[in-house]
C-alpha cells in the first residue's frame, strides 16, 4: 500500500499544457527529417487549440526556425511556450518529468534515463526533467531505491488516477535485454511505485509488440480511457507474430483486479496492418494516443483499421473530439504522439 501523499494524475484530468521537443538533428528519423518537422508542426498546432505547449528547442537558432514554422501553419504560438535546452533525442514521455501531485500542490518526479537501457547517447536527456521543473518552477525529486537512482521511462507506465497502474514485465523485468535497474524484481518497482507515485495496485502485462525498440512499453499495448476501463490492442490475424502476447495480455487483463478490488472494463483495439519500412517492421499501434484537455489525439496509419480504431475511441471518450493525427512519417522513429509527448497537469 502507498503511505505517501503523491498521486500520480490520471491523463484525462486537467492539463495545463503539453510537453514536447523539436529534434534538432533528424537521427531518430533517417531520411525524413524534412516531413518529421511538418508533422510535429501540426502536432503542435493541435495541442495548441486547447492548452499550452512547452516546447523544448536546441537554442534560438532553432527557436526561431521553429516560431517561423509555427507562423506558416498558422498555430496559436500565444500558447507556445519555449524552454532552450539541447537534448539528444525528441521523445519526451521518456526523459521529461512525470508530474504527479503531492497534497494539493505538483511536484516532478526524476527518473533517471538512459536510452532505454540501449543507446549510449543520452547524456543531454538527463537534465531533461530538472530543467522543465525549473521552467514551471515546481520541486523535482530524484526517485532513488536501496542507494541507486532509478531508471524508468513514461512511456513504460499508465495510471487511472485512483491508484491502479498499468506496466509490463517485458520492459522493467527482463533478465538480459535492455535492463533499467538490474536485480529488480516486481516487489522492488511495486514499492517504488508507491513512493513516488502513490500507486496501491500494480497491473502486469506480459510482452509487448514486435519491432518495439523500449521493449514492450505500456504505451503501446494498453491505456485507461476512465478509472476502471482500459482500451489494449489485440491482433486479429492469428498468424501474425503479435497474436499470441497480445491474447495473453488479454487474459491477464480479465483475471485483473483495480485498488477498489472490482474488475476491468476491457475494451479491444485492433492493430493496424503489419507496417514494414526499408525491411524494418515499424511498432504502429493505435494506443499510442494522447489525451489532451477537449481532445484525443490518434496516431493513424493509412490503413483500413484507422476508421474502426477512431470509432472504438470516439465511444470511449463521449465528451472528448477524437483527432486523428497521420503517423507514417512519425512512426519510422519507432514511436509516434503519445511517446513523443508528456502531459503537464494544472
Amino acid at each position: 500500500m502507498s503511505n505517501t501523499n503523491r498521486r500520480f494524475p490520471a491523463e484525462w484530468e486537467k492539463q495545463q499544457g503539453i510537453l514536447l521537443s523539436f529534434p534538432h538533428k533528424g537521427n531518430d528519423w533517417p531520411g525524413k527529417y524534412g516531413a518529421i518537422q511538418w508533422a510535429l508542426t501540426e502536432f503542435i498546432k493541435k495541442v495548441a487549440t486547447c492548452e499550452e505547449v512547452l516546447l523544448v528547442v536546441a537554442d534560438e537558432k532553432l527557436k526561431e526556425k521553429v516560431g517561423e514554422m509555427l507562423e506558416m501553419a498558422h498555430v496559436n504560438t500565444d500558447r507556445v511556450h519555449f524552454i532552450i535546452h539541447r537534448t539528444n533525442r525528441s521523445w519526451m514521455r521518456d526523459s521529461g518529468p512525470i508530474i504527479v501531485k503531492n497534497g494539493d500542490k505538483r511536484e516532478a518526479i526524476h527518473f533517471d534515463f538512459t536510452g532505454w537501457a540501449k543507446y549510449s547517447n543520452h547524456r543531454l536527456d538527463k537534465q531533461t526533467a530538472p530543467k522543465v521543473a525549473d521552467f514551471l518552477g515546481i520541486p523535482v525529486t530524484q526517485a532513488m531505491y536501496q542507494g541507486k537512482r532509478v531508471v524508468m521511462e513514461g512511456g513504460a507506465i499508465d495510471s487511472n488516477g485512483k491508484g491502479t497502474l498499468l506496466t509490463s514485465e517485458e520492459c522493467l523485468l527482463h533478465p538480459t535485454i535492455q535492463v533499467r535497474n538490474p536485480g529488480f524484481g516486481k516487489e522492488d518497482y511495486e514499492r517504488i511505485f508507491a513512493e513516488y507515485l502513490g500507486i496501491s495496485n500494480v497491473i502486469w502485462l506480459g510482452d509487448g509488440i514486435v519491432g518495439d525498440d523500449t521493449h514492450g512499453h505500456i504505451d503501446d499495448l494498453c491505456r485507461f480511457v476512465n478509472p476502471d476501463t482500459v482500451v489494449t490492442i489485440v491482433e486479429p490475424n492469428p498468424k501474425d507474430e503479435n497474436y499470441p502476447q497480445l491474447q495473453d495480455n488479454l487474459k491477464r487483463l480479465k483475471d485483473a483486479r483495480l485498488e477498489n478490488g472490482k474488475s476491468l472494463n476491457i475494451v479491444e483495439l485492433p492493430m493496424p496492418t503489419k507496417l514494414v519500412f526499408d525491411d524494418c517492421r515499424l511498432p504502429a499501434s493505435y494506443a499510442n494516443f494522447l489525451i489532451i484537455n477537449e481532445c484525443v489525439l490518434v496516431p493513424v496509419f493509412n490503413d483500413p483499421n484507422d476508421r474502426i480504431a477512431l470509432n472504438i475511441l470516439d465511444e470511449c471518450f463521449p465528451e472528448r473530439t477524437i483527432i486523428p493525427i497521420s503517423a507514417i512519417d512519425l512512426i519510422w522513429g519507432f514511436g509516434t504522439l503519445h511517446c513523443l509527448s508528456q502531459q503537464i497537469p494544472v
